[in-house]
């Protein structure tokens, strides 16, 4: 029983993922965050037990990249499509073509599946990350849904704006850009100076902006990710 507790932890995430998903259908935003949220405190959990516990399995590493589809791909992917469908005007240029718009959000999942799978595969990654992890853009995005459906009325530019976004960050998933754990192994300044800036920065972020600052703060992780990657390969010409 003792080696089953990281899966069941995994399964929750699953079970909030899918929580996540009927609350975006219904258009309630500010619950898919939270859902979303506890999906990926779960995320974090389970492999913190399978650590503590020394209950490592192949199951439980497929499980965790199964639940992650669903909870950081699909779920956020239907707040985007009913951002798209309900709330954000389309140009008229589009005439019939405009049913289709929503439809685009679908990349998120089939982009964070593909990171996913990669994951598994690239033993790069066991302290750092190649690329935007998956519950990082999907913490964006239920942000970023939350946040435009603040203003009032969202004209055609905006439409173009989630359009750029959904491509950018997709691309980032699958790319090999540099990315550091906001794990903290100790509480040592110089060996943790990205995490502890990065948590600070967030605080203040959602601090001002409240549940749109937790989008902000992915951004920030990003540019600080680019920023010292270019500083490292400076370094190392």
């Amino acid at each position: 029983m003792r080696k089953q507790i990281p899966n069941i932890i995994t399964l929750l995430n699953l079970l909030a993922g899918c929580i996540a998903i009927t609350m975006a259908f219904s258009g309630n935003f500010t619950t898919v965050v939270l859902w979303v949220a506890v999906a990926a405190l779960f995320d974090f959990m389970d492999g913190m037990a399978a650590r503590l516990l020394k209950a490592y399995s192949p199951i439980g590493k497929e499980l965790d990249s199964l639940a992650d589809v669903v909870s950081f791909g699909v779920a956020p992917a239907i707040a985007v499509y009913v951002l798209l469908r309900d709330h954000l005007s389309l140009p008229a240029t589009l005439g019939s073509l405009s049913s289709l718009v929503p439809y685009f959000a679908f990349l998120i999942p089939l982009f964070s599946a593909y990171r996913l799978a990669k994951f598994n595969l690239d033993e790069r990654q066991s302290s750092s990350f190649l690329g935007l992890p998956t519950p990082a853009n999907a913490l964006f995005w239920i942000s970023y849904c939350y946040g435009m459906v603040q203003f009032s009325p969202l004209d055609d530019r905006f439409l173009y704006l989630t359009y750029a976004l959904i491509l950018l960050l997709s691309l980032l998933m699958v790319s090999e850009l540099p990315m550091f754990s906001l794990k903290i192994k100790s509480l040592q300044l110089k060996a943790n100076i990205q995490q502890f800036t990065m948590l600070l920065l967030s605080a203040g972020l959602i601090a001002i902006w409240g549940i749109t600052g937790i989008a902000w703060s992915i951004l920030t992780y990003i540019a600080i990710s680019l920023f010292t990657s270019l500083i490292k390969r400076r370094t190392n010409k």
